[in-house]
């Protein structure tokens, strides 16, 4: 078995990119295992799912720090360290992070993002799509900066919008893609090799 970078993922709901990232790394040659997963919400479907895998989970709630929004990264921070993580993936968690952590962490912190960066950056991304007339759509892998949805891009995919589409039925065929496109993205990151995703292949989802 290669060598396996410890990778941390944080999620708030069920994690459906998590989902696909334990796929992955549960493959011998792919180059990093998750090795935590942390929730600032209880209720999150996706540990259910990391504790059947027997990854180890940890919650942390937010709300127990009030506004002291560096405390609660601070002990996500104490998790990561305790677990010797060397990067973290976000699949969907519904934080908008610090200057603390994205600096302790600065270049080692992936995001995906449901729009074409810099396209519709935010939250609603496949209602402001649908609403601009947009012929595609598309999600983003980025590196995690101070400013939102900013960061380095990594890579793309993207889809049609066809003419019928609601905002469900465009997340529904979008997220499909972002389940190849993280785990691609993540290797080539790991490996320090320039992404190779080959928009073609991935428009007909």
């Amino acid at each position: 078995m290669s060598f396996k970078e410890r990778i941390a993922i944080l999620i708030s709901g069920r994690g459906s990119n998590m989902d696909a990232l334990i796929a992955a790394c549960a493959k011998p040659s792919f180059p990093a295992s998750v090795e935590l997963v942390i929730s600032n919400n209880h209720d999150a479907a996706g540990l259910d799912t990391a504790r059947d895998a027997c990854i180890p989970t940890q919650v942390i709630d937010h709300h127990q720090f009030g506004k002291d929004r560096q405390a609660h990264e601070r002990q996500i921070d104490a998790a990561l360290q305790a677990h010797n993580i060397s990067a973290i993936c976000l699949a969907g968690y519904m934080r908008i992070l610090t200057p603390f952590l994205i600096n302790n962490w600065e270049g080692k912190i992936l995001n995906i993002h449901p729009s074409i960066l810099p396209l519709f950056p935010g939250l609603d991304t496949h209602a402001k799509a649908i609403k601009a007339g947009m012929k595609v759509h598309g999600c983003t892998v980025h590196i995690v900066t101070e400013d939102m949805d900013q960061g380095p891009i990594l890579g793309q995919a993207v889809v049609p919008v066809l003419p019928n589409d609601t905002e469900h039925s465009l997340a529904k065929r979008l997220l499909k893609q972002e389940h190849l496109l993280y785990p691609q993205v993540l290797k080539n990151f790991l490996r320090k090799e320039e992404p190779d995703i080959n928009v073609d292949a991935l428009i007909n989802g």
